[in-house]
């Protein structure tokens, strides 16, 4: 069986992956395919399928229900405190 530490690093692996490539991935991918005569390859397609749910998701989290991940009560966020 997996240790959760194996399951973790796994996890923040992917979660490193996905935010750093997804742009690239996104733009690059097609680019490769139709003028480099890159081959498609299905388990490419899904991963740009799968950054391209997470741009939407990102826009729709931002813009239309206007969230941020500093309304939490437990971090700061870069706002100065109330002591004075």
């Amino acid at each position: 069986m997996l240790d959760n530490r194996i399951i973790r690093e796994i996890y923040g692996a992917g979660i490193l992956f996905f935010y750093y490539l997804k742009w690239p991935m996104i733009i690059g991918y097609p680019l490769l395919v139709t003028y480099l005569n890159y081959p498609r390859y299905w388990v490419m397609d899904l991963l740009w399928l799968y950054c391209g749910a997470l741009i939407i998701k990102d826009f729709v989290y931002i813009f239309i229900l206007k969230k941020s991940y500093c309304e939490s009560g437990d971090i700061d966020c870069g706002k100065k405190s109330k002591k004075e």
